[in-house]
């Protein structure tokens, strides 16, 4: 993962998923609108996964 990457984590967890698959985006959304933290660290935890 990438800087730039790990920045739009932090700050539009959604949208740092989205090319990862529509269920990834979807649970993000949830933990996003759930509360921010919980979103920012799904996001990180989705994008380190290796492919």
């Amino acid at each position: 993962m990438g800087c730039a990457r790990a920045i739009v984590c932090l700050l539009l967890p959604p949208l740092a998923v989205a090319d990862k698959g529509l269920g990834n985006f979807i649970i993000v959304l949830v933990l996003t609108l759930l509360g921010w933290v919980p979103g920012v660290i799904g996001a990180l935890i989705i994008c380190n996964k290796r492919p």
